[in-house]
């Protein structure tokens, strides 16, 4: 398994044990995880949330009266370490 879908997985699963639900979605450059905040969540849980997403790349928070708010986080995929990474038309 790649090290950036382990560290997905791993901040999935952390989210998981503090009581959100979580969606992980693999995507050509990232793989992105995304979780219902509950309106009610205690402050102490909010630090340790923190603390979990401050793990990803690049974390945020999307709040909206009608959807309610939705915590995201997303892992860049790896570059490949070798072979032609600069893509098709581009071989000399």
């Amino acid at each position: 398994m790649p090290a950036s879908k382990a560290r997905a997985e791993d901040i999935a699963a952390r989210l998981s044990a503090l009581g959100l639900a979580t969606r992980v979605e693999e995507h050509t450059r990232y793989t992105s995880i995304e979780s219902e905040v509950p309106e009610l969540l205690p402050a102490d849980s909010w630090r340790e949330v923190l603390e979990v997403v401050a793990e990803a790349d690049r974390f945020g928070l999307l709040a909206s009266s009608l959807t309610g708010r939705t915590l995201w986080a997303a892992v860049r995929r790896a570059v490949p370490a070798t072979g032609d990474v600069r893509g098709p038309g581009h071989q000399q």
